[in-house]
């Protein structure tokens, strides 16, 4: 899975492109640091985050009109540990925010890892709310929100 091909990195993570126009962006990962942090992870990530991640390894700005922080695939594990997600809300995987009280996570409970968000502020599975099917329908809908 961790394997992102150059055509997949470009077809919509264009980093220099539209989409990120307004998006600071932090230097690319490796391919080796996305298998380290896979390696401690019980399902894979999207192709479409790594391909994102081999472009630019998180960052902050605006998709469109949307605030996006997208954390550095180092600190995935951490930040996920220290937000107490697996007690809070197992199933969840969190890999950014709106730069506010909302978090966005990886569905993990599903093949196709849907895209939610959820309060970082009193989580509970239950308030996790479905944006899109996955990471790429993801930031089309910041893009036109």
């Amino acid at each position: 899975m961790v394997g992102a091909t150059e055509k997949e990195t470009s077809k919509l993570m264009n980093i220099d492109g539209i989409v990120f126009a307004r998006f600071v962006a932090n230097a690319p990962t490796s391919q080796e640091e996305i298998q380290r942090v896979q390696t401690r992870l019980n399902f894979s990530l999207p192709d479409s985050y790594v391909a994102l991640m081999l472009a630019a390894n998180g960052g902050e700005g605006f998709v469109g009109e949307s605030a996006l922080t997208l954390w550095k695939i180092e600190e995935l594990i951490a930040k996920n540990d220290g937000y107490h997600v697996n007690e809070f809300a197992p199933g969840i995987f969190l890999f950014g925010s709106d730069g506010g009280g909302e978090a966005f996570g990886f569905d993990t409970r599903s093949v196709a890892r849907k895209i939610v968000s959820i309060p970082f502020v009193a989580m509970e599975i239950d308030d996790a709310r479905i944006l899109a099917p996955d990471f790429e329908a993801f930031i089309l809908l910041l893009l036109s929100s």
